[in-house]
Order: C-alpha cells, then sequence, then structure tokens
C-alpha cells in the first residue's frame, strides 16, 4: 500500500505550485551590497579563506585576541551565500553532532567538550548582543519529537543523558507533547531548554561581516583562491586579480574542495534541502500552539528539522540528503523537486490542519560532512596553515569553537584545545570513488529502511558502526 493517496500527493504538488526557487533568508531585501573584490597584491598577517561562518569568526576572534593583527579575509563569491545563509538557524551548543555521537567516539573528552560547548554558545549570543547583530535571536531550545514507539526509548535515554551533563531538559509525555506543538504525529519529546538558540541565520552572517570590519578586517568579495602556496616563510594566495601573501592562513572553505589536499578524502559535499511556507495566519497558528517557538527536530534517521520564522511562516527541511557522483557541486543541484514534494507530502502528515497551506520558497545547499559528523581540525606547510572542516549541519554554533581551534594551532602552542582527544584526532576517511558513491547510497537505502522498521540497524549498518563510518541526515 502506498503511504500517500493520489489525492495527498496532488495536494503536495499544488502547494508547491508558486514557490520562488530561492532560499528564503537570502531574498531579504535588507541584503548588503557586495564588497570589491581583490584588484591588486595584498599583504597581510593572517589570510582567511572563505566568507561563511568558520571564516568569519576566525576572523573577528582574531582581531579580538589581537587588535594590531592585520587580517584579510577572502570570499569567492559573497558573505554566508552558501551553507551559512541557507541552514535552519538551529545555532547549538554541541560541538559533536549529539551528546550520544560524541560519547561514542570521545567519552573520556565529552565533560570539558560539553563545558566548552556552553561556553561557545554563551560567547555566540554575547557576540551577538554586543554588536547589536538583528539576527532574530530566539533563546526558545529545541524539542526532539519522537514520531514512532521504538523512538520513545530513545528520546528517553537523551534526556537521562542530558541530565548527566546538567543541562536544562524536560521529558514530554504525548500530551505534553502536543501541548507544545499540535502533530497527531507526536508520541513524545525531550525538550532541550538551554543547548539550541535560533537565529536568522543570514543576517548572522552579514551581522558577523559587519562586526569584523568594525574591529579592522579587511573583506573582499567575489575574490575565489584558487591557489596556495609556501614562499619560505610567507604563504601565498593566488586570485584572478592579485597575489595574497600572508604568514599564516585559516581555512573555512568546508564543502569546497580544500586547498589543503590531504583532507579531502575524509569529507563529502552533500546536498541538504529546505522550504518555507507563506505566513501562517493568527487562526492557523491556534491549531498547532507552538507559543513557545522552539526549534523541532524529529528522531529518524532521515530526520526533518522545522521552526518557525520571524513572520510566523514554517521552515521545513532535512530528510533527504544528496550525494552527486566524484564529490561534484553544482548550482543545479540547489533545486530538487522530487525531494521537495516528498517534503511537502511530510509536511501535511505532520500538521494535516494546516492543508491548502503554500509554500513560497524552496532551496538546497551544499554542506561538508565526514564520518564522524562533528568537525575535525589539522594544520599544513609546517604549520602555517589551519584547517577546521565537516561539520555535517551543526555548523551555526561549532565554527565559532572550529575558529578558536585554528587560531590555537596556527599559535603552535599547547591549550586547553589543541590537546583534546577530539582535535588531534580524525575521523574514518570515506573510499574512492566507485566505492564511495556505492558506500553512502547503500547507507542512505538502509537508513531509511531502519526508520520504516522499527529502528533496526540493518548488517551493513551494523558494519559501519563497528568501524566508526557513518552517513545520515
Amino acid at each position: 500500500m502506498p503511504r500517500y493517496s493520489s489525492a495527498d500527493r496532488r495536494a503536495a504538488k499544488a502547494s508547491l505550485k508558486d514557490a520562488e526557487p530561492i532560499c528564503w533568508w537570502l531574498d531579504d531585501v535588507d541584503a548588503p551590497p557586495p564588497r570589491e573584490r581583490v584588484t591588486s597584491d595584498r599583504k597581510a598577517d593572517l589570510a582567511v579563506v572563505g566568507g561563511g561562518y568558520s571564516g568569519l569568526w576566525t576572523a573577528l576572534l582574531a582581531k579580538q585576541r589581537d587588535p594590531d593583527r592585520d587580517v584579510i579575509l577572502l570570499e569567492g563569491k559573497t558573505i554566508g551565500w552558501a551553507a551559512s545563509g541557507r541552514n535552519g538557524g538551529f545555532c547549538s551548543a554541541s560541538l559533536t553532532h549529539g551528546q550520544a555521537n560524541g560519547m561514542d567516539w570521545y567519552p573520556a573528552d565529552m565533560p570539558r567538550l560539553e563545558r566548552l560547548g556552553r561556553e561557545n554558545l554563551a560567547g555566540i549570543v554575547h557576540t551577538i548582543k554586543d554588536f547589536d547583530i538583528d539576527c532574530k535571536l530566539e533563546q526558545t531550545g529545541e524539542l526532539r519529537v519522537a514520531t514512532s514507539e521504538y523512538q520513545l526509548e530513545d528520546i528517553e535515554a537523551d534526556y537521562q543523558r542530558m541530565l548527566d551533563f546538567g543541562d536544562d531538559a524536560v521529558l514530554l509525555d504525548q500530551q505534553a507533547t502536543r501541548a507544545e506543538v499540535n502533530s497527531p504525529t507526536y508520541l513524545g519529546a525531550v525538550w532541550s531548554k538551554d543547548k539550541t538558540v535560533m537565529v536568522d541565520p543570514a543576517r548572522l552572517a552579514w551581522g558577523l561581516a559587519d562586526a569584523c570590519e568594525q574591529l579592522g578586517v579587511r573583506i573582499h568579495e567575489n575574490t575565489y583562491v584558487s591557489g596556495l602556496q609556501r614562499d619560505g616563510e610567507v604563504m601565498e594566495l593566488a586570485t584572478a586579480h592579485g597575489t595574497v601573501r600572508a604568514a599564516q592562513v585559516a581555512l573555512g572553505t568546508n564543502a569546497f574542495p580544500s586547498l589543503l589536499k590531504r583532507v579531502r578524502p575524509y569529507v563529502v559535499p552533500v546536498y541538504d534541502y529546505a522550504m518555507a511556507t507563506e505566513p501562517l495566519t493568527d487562526a492557523q497558528l491556534r491549531t498547532i500552539g507552538w507559543s513557545n517557538r522552539q526549534g523541532v527536530g524529529d528522531s529518524g534517521n532521515m530526520f526533518h528539522y522545522y521552526r518557525l520564522c520571524e513572520d510566523n511562516s514554517i521552515l521545513w527541511g532535512g530528510y533527504d540528503v544528496i550525494y552527486h557522483y566524484g564529490n561534484k557541486i553544482d548550482p543545479k543541484f540547489d533545486q530538487r523537486p522530487e525531494t521537495f514534494q516528498t517534503l511537502a507530502e511530510h509536511f501535511f502528515e505532520t500538521f494535516p490542519q494546516l492543508g491548502g497551506l503554500k509554500f513560497t520558497h524552496t532551496w538546497g545547499g551544499v554542506i561538508d560532512t565526514c564520518s564522524r559528523f562533528f568537525p575535525f581540525f589539522g594544520t599544513g606547510h609546517h604549520g602555517r596553515v589551519a584547517h577546521a572542516t565537516g561539520y555535517t549541519g551543526l555548523g551555526v554554533g561549532a565554527t565559532r569553537f572550529g575558529a578558536q581551534v585554528m587560531l590555537d594551532l596556527l599559535s603552535g602552542e599547547d591549550t586547553d584545545l589543541t590537546t583534546l582527544s577530539t582535535v588531534r584526532g580524525k575521523p574514518v576517511p570515506f573510499p574512492p570513488e566507485p566505492l564511495r558513491s556505492a558506500v553512502i547510497n547503500i547507507t542512505r537505502r538502509s537508513n531509511t529502511k531502519a526508520d520504516a522498521n522499527e529502528g533496526h540497524r540493518n548488517l551493513w549498518l551494523r558494519s559501519l558502526d563497528r568501524f566508526g563510518l557513518g552517513f545520515d541526515s
């Protein structure tokens, strides 16, 4: 039996009919004009490559640590145009893609990582307030909801782990969950109240760029760095209209091919997709409640994330995560009608009371993932170049921590961060093609089957677990 009737599919398709193929966050009349590109040779103490969160936090923190440091930031297109401006705006304290994943990888580090994650989130909130960044900050926390019976055990295990780490968390039964957000699919939830804040991601990126410039960072957009080489004690970054020479380089290119080739086997670029609805009327909003405006995620391997935006439209994303053979990245992949159709069907299953609601925007974007699901770190060219890569969808918050690690690595000193096993360790690399595509696609299908089979992980998934490999949405 099909999961959805023909009428359901037609209704979902109709909801997408007039949607604009553009990111809701970036479709903003207040989007800043681009800054000038590099037009001649430049020099700096520190060159930062990438104008997303990773690069912006690195530049900002570098100037806060040493106001006399000459910092230049180079962005190939415009500030926040890629993953930093296209995500759901969930800014999490987790540095390890959740406590359970961190415990699987580095249990001895987890008390420190949880403390550092809390400090990192507090630092983000402080920066937003200190620089008056208009990113629509909402300190509402996140609901993780169970939509299948087997997930209730996972939810309770998460709750107990949160309490062990001192989190402010509440376990909700079905009635209490639906009192928070009213969906007939919900069976229970855990509400983590103090570990996630919600932001407008594009406005956060634009605000961080403004903050960088207030401190003296030179930002150049539409300046693609095509090459990196060492010339004695100085690194040279090649651009179309000039060479940038710097004593040190921080790489915040993430999903895009690293200028350090040794990094590339550990990362795959995958496409994540999201949509936004028209604003809900007061009457529509009353049918779902959501008065506490938490971010929401469900508990499947192939999960959805969703939240209310400032105008009470709903951002709805996730589930599909798409890899293209050979690590291919192309703007044409930003739109995927079959994924939007699936997401629309899932939306109206979750909120049937919103039947007839229209989607106004559909978009996708490429993110970086690695086999351990949280970033790894390293240096090159005898410590003159540092990178932080592999955020796997939690980069809104964790990139600030990654920036701190990169700056510590460039200092050449042992610090509270660089001595972490998490920082010193590496994920398992992905195999080369054609095995890479085969592994990823088999894993995606297996995860989908597990979600449909009470979470039962087949032999393939259990084998990947054993070798420390993973891939999900």
